[in-house]
């Protein structure tokens, strides 16, 4: 027990010092951590333990995914889900059958479902991977769309690895496999919403910021584990809560408890990304030893591990052309309308109810919420197109979309869920999956910096860009500022000596008066930003940015007690 309590301090201080030195030395944290964790593998005083999958696919990645979603920005996720829903689900099926014909051809004896099998655990790209990329000048596009990838496409990979084995096993039937899909993805759905919206409406009662975000720390289990029980995919459930937690948590939850989150959440996603990477580093000895036992070497292992890493890049590339081509002409296809949402917007309520009339059986004239939502649908289009134009994908985001795509613990712990009597040559699959997750991470971890920085865009005005978003948002907060009436602005003292002549009793209610009207006025603003961001007519962490500053004055005011005049 002590030994294990010692590994433990000494691995949070490796995570720490990974986290610290891995910048300095131009090296990717994680990579550093899978390095350490090969060095301690072969240290012999440190104990041996085998490290259940469970423990990954279940304790580690619902909290990992469940913070990641509460943080991506809504309206970016929105805009790029037909993208991500395509890598998540089409590009992860055609990689696992592309790879499983690979396997049952290299592997003797494998069989076609058990290639397919080995191929699902490989072809899904991995978020705790994928945060080597943003520590890289990527594309915000891009972040969000290889974000909304990891997120989704495990759910897809264990559903499918699922289905090879029990075909496997016995008959395969694609309505059957597509219904269970279906059913996993529906199941995750609707318990992912109705926890996310019990957990902002509880902690929103919670009036203590420590306890508050404890109890977020169980929300990824509170959706993930009943969902499992149904059969369900746990991990999109966790997302789900984390989406529904990220879009309405900032119109419910005080400012003190959502900075107490994000805190807290980063000490936990570091400690946790971690942990992942050091138990891949430190699983490695275990695995080596097994496919030494029951075959000739690894020699032809490593080299099959290789060919399927060279075909998930090939498979990836030749779906994310496509993709790029038909997002382009989307985009493209909004640039032509523009026009004509740009005159219905600007067009008064009765011109756009007869726009609404025109499209209409019978003529019928719209309600009133009927035009409310129409307007709203016009404004929201109308800031997509902006979106799509300003920040085109062109072969430099698809070649980041492209190797950015790495493997990472996913992989390895669903490899260790393959059944040990069942599966043939289980310890040989086993280490080409994490072969093929170390590869990844060594050649396109170490190498993503250097791509990015050599196919760099040139550099643009970006910064003054963002000057003049800065500039519209603040305009924006100032209107709403101006909405809130100042009532209280003759009858409280001007000067300092109006201050030390004032009465004591007057004063404070003066000062309540006037931290009352300022709550109100922060209030208001804060409106104004998330309405704002579900409109999508600002960026994403121009937005966020300002809703921190205003957290930040909140909190110090409701710290300190009136404001300054």
């Amino acid at each position: 027990m002590t030994e294990l309590l010692v590994v433990g301090v000494i691995a949070v201080i490796a995570i720490a010092g990974a986290a610290v030195l891995g910048p300095r030395i131009g090296v990717a944290a994680p990579l550093v951590l899978v390095a350490v964790g090969i060095v301690a593998s072969l240290v012999p005083w440190i104990p041996t333990a085998e490290i259940e999958p469970e423990w990954i696919l279940a304790g580690v990645l619902p909290p990992l995914l469940y913070s990641s979603a509460v943080s991506m920005p809504s309206m970016n996720f929105r805009r790029e889900f037909g993208a991500i829903s395509g890598l998540s689900v089409l590009l992860v099926i055609a990689s696992s059958l592309v790879l499983g014909l690979f396997f049952a051809w290299v592997v003797p004896g494998l069989g076609f479902w058990w290639g397919i099998a080995l191929g699902a655990i490989v072809s899904p790209t991995d978020a705790v991977a994928t945060s080597i990329v943003k520590q890289t000048s990527v594309s915000r596009r891009a972040i969000s769309i290889l974000d909304g990838e990891s997120l989704l496409n495990d759910a897809t990979a264990l559903v499918l690895l699922r289905t090879a084995i029990a075909a496997a096993a016995a008959s395969f039937s694609f309505w059957g496999a597509l219904g269970d899909f279906a059913r996993a993805v529906a199941i995750a759905v609707v318990i992912g919403w109705f926890v996310g919206w019990v957990n902002v409406f509880v902690r929103a009662r919670v009036p203590n910021a420590a306890v508050n975000t404890a109890l977020s720390f169980a929300v990824p289990f509170i959706a993930a584990v009943p969902t499992e029980l149904l059969h369900g995919s746990g991990l999109v459930a966790a997302v789900v809560a984390g989406l529904f937690t990220g879009i309405v948590g900032p119109r419910r939850l005080p400012p003190g408890h959502r900075l107490s989150d994000a805190q807290n959440w980063q000490t936990i996603e570091l400690v946790l990304e971690g942990a992942v990477f050091l138990t891949m580093g430190y699983q490695l000895a275990g695995i080596l030893g097994d496919v030494q036992r029951a075959h000739s070497g690894v020699g032809p292992a490593l080299l099959i591990a290789v060919g399927a890493l060279v075909l998930t890049v090939l498979v990836r590339a030749a779906y994310v052309v496509p993709l790029l081509l038909a997002l382009s002409g989307s985009a493209k296809r909004g640039e032509r309308m523009q026009s004509r949402f740009e005159e219905m917007h600007a067009g008064d309520r009765d011109a756009m109810s007869e726009v609404i009339r025109e499209h209409r059986p019978g003529n019928r004239a719209p309600s009133e919420r009927e035009l409310d939502r129409f307007t709203t649908r016009v404004r929201r289009t109308l800031a997509d197109i902006a979106y799509f134009t300003k920040a085109p994908l062109g072969w430099r985001e698809g070649a980041t979309v492209v190797w950015a795509g790495m493997r990472g613990a996913v992989t390895v712990a669903a490899a260790q869920t393959l059944p040990e009597d069942l599966t043939p040559q289980r310890s040989l699959l086993v280490f080409i999956a994490f072969a093929v997750a170390l590869l990844s991470l060594v050649v396109q971890g170490s190498t993503i910096g250097p791509l990015v920085r050599r196919i760099a865009a040139p550099v643009t005005d970006s910064a003054e860009k963002d000057l003049e978003e800065r500039q519209r948002l603040l305009e924006l907060m100032r209107t709403a500022a101006e909405q809130i009436p100042d009532a209280h602005d003759d009858d409280g003292p001007r000067t300092q000596q109006e201050l030390r002549a004032a009465d004591p009793a007057e004063l404070r209610a003066w000062m309540g008066r006037e931290k009352t009207r300022r709550l109100a006025v922060l209030e208001a603003q804060r409106a104004a930003i998330l309405d704002a961001r579900d409109d999508g007519t600002f960026d994403a962490e121009v937005l966020e940015s300002m809703l921190q500053n205003l957290d930040a004055e909140q909190i110090a005011l409701e710290l300190r007690g009136a404001p300054a005049r």
